[in-house]
């Protein structure tokens, strides 16, 4: 079989879970616009909030990927399952880190003026999904451990299990009925809780029983934490971790700045970014298998392989980009109808999306570029790119130009200053990560 059909293979596998784990982000969209335009409001601040804690952390633990593909390629089969249990102290410190952020948000709240009617609603979300923090942190290890083994099916297999519970439980949860009040917004935040721990028991079951897991060894009693590899997991993985966190807190932070232009402003910002993330699934999913293919050959010590795996991976992830921004730019009306039934929510979406097309297309170089550069173990320097244009163009310039001014242009006071500034912060970023990688994969080579 060719690269490029092992990794398309690899990714649609991965895409199929992938879009079930963001039916779980929809679904929670649809519901809470339909509960109440407050209840969208506010599990747009707590989900933004939610996600940044969530997706560094994950971003951390998905940087062994690598390391345990590399591991894989070179046939250290033991060696590769007490990696994996030496990975359960960073995720027992990354829960910590993370509760404590969930469980006390205020000052974040006050600081981007969050608008008091929603802070409670938020914080009451918020100490609801600090239950499902830790079973989301161990299922997301039991993910990158099958692809980095190049079987992702049970994953998948999972992930689309547990969205056909979610489903109904977030309807159930969030209306009331049987017995349950309506509880809006944290209503989904329960049933995301539910549903972390039953994918959680249902992996634990198959790492215990399947054949597959068997030669690695994997179910034994952990050993002492080994701070030499957990040191070196934290340097590969705490930039990762960081880098994603710039990424998302972006995200995060245009949410908060956004609330207080009022609920429609905040409804439209998350129409768009649920849509955007969703997107972002497809380029996501070619990342990881091409980064577990050439973490692989890497481990295997074919250096010509591995680069052919780097082409056909990007070859794949920018056409894939081009035909889905495409999509949503011809079609922005009829998806933002989808989302809300409120008119005004519809138009400021709508014109949000006209931006998401060139946003994704900067989102998809990204993602491919930043996954594989941790295949050659280069973290710290898009950690830098993504401060500067990140941070620095795309969420400072959007606020600049939504309530300031920028240059010759007036004070937006709309969602739209966000976008247009995230959109252009990632088209300068995709070509600056692809000149980085190009130096990395041309540096190993010799």
């Amino acid at each position: 079989m060719s690269e490029r059909r092992t990794i398309a293979r690899h990714a649609l596998t991965v895409l199929v879970g992938q879009l079930a784990v963001m039916a779980f982000g929809v679904t929670d969209t649809i519901v809470a616009g339909r509960f109440s335009e407050q209840a969208l409001a506010a599990l747009s601040v707590g989900a933004a909030v939610y996600i940044t804690v969530f997706v560094a952390l994950i971003g951390v633990l998905q940087a062994l990927l690598p390391v345990w593909a590399e591991l894989h390629g070179a046939q250290r089969q033991r060696e590769l399952g007490r990696s994996v249990r030496q990975a359960l102290y960073l995720a027992f410190i990354g829960t910590v880190a993370g509760a404590l952020v969930l469980l006390f948000p205020g000052a974040l709240l006050r600081w981007t003026e969050v608008p008091p009617a929603l802070e409670a609603t938020v914080s009451d979300y918020l100490s609801v999904l600090v239950l499902a923090l830790p079973a989301a942190l161990l299922f997301r290890m039991y993910s990158s451990l099958n692809q980095s083994l190049g079987k992702p099916q049970l994953v998948t297999w999972l992930q689309a299990f547990s969205l056909l519970v979610k489903i109904p439980l977030t309807i159930w949860f969030a209306f009331g009925g049987w017995g349950l009040p309506a509880q809006g917004a944290v209503g989904c935040a329960w049933a995301t809780v539910i549903v972390n721990w039953l994918m959680l028991a249902m992996a634990a079951w198959l790492l215990r029983t399947q054949d597959l897991y068997r030669p690695y060894a994997i179910w034994r009693r952990p050993e002492p934490p080994d701070w030499r590899v957990i040191g070196e997991f934290a340097r590969l993985g705490v930039p990762a971790g960081l880098a994603v966190m710039v990424e998302v807190t972006s995200f995060t932070l245009m949410a908060l700045f956004i609330a207080r232009q009022g609920t429609v402003a905040s409804a439209a910002h998350q129409v768009a970014s649920n849509l955007a993330a969703v997107l972002y699934m497809v380029p996501l999913s070619l990342a990881i298998a091409t980064s577990a293919r050439v973490s692989y050959w890497l481990g295997a010590g074919d250096v010509r392989k591995a680069r052919h795996a780097v082409g056909a991976g990007f070859r794949l992830g920018l056409a894939m980009a081009l035909l889905l921004a495409a999509g949503v730019a011809l079609a922005r009306w009829q998806l933002a109808a989808v989302y809300s039934p409120n008119p005004e929510v519809v138009a400021v979406a709508a014109g949000l999306l006209g931006w998401l097309a060139l946003f994704h297309l900067g989102d998809a170089a990204q993602a491919l570029c930043v996954f594989v550069l941790r295949c050659y173990r280069v973290t710290v320097a898009p950690l830098l790119a993504y401060c500067v244009l990140l941070w620095g163009v795309g969420l400072a310039g959007g606020y600049a130009l939504a309530y300031q001014g920028l240059g010759p242009l007036a004070a937006q006071h709309s969602p739209r200053a966000f976008w247009m500034a995230g959109a252009g912060a990632l088209v300068l970023l995709g070509p600056i990560l692809a000149a980085i990688l190009w130096r990395a994969v041309h540096r190993h080579r010799r």
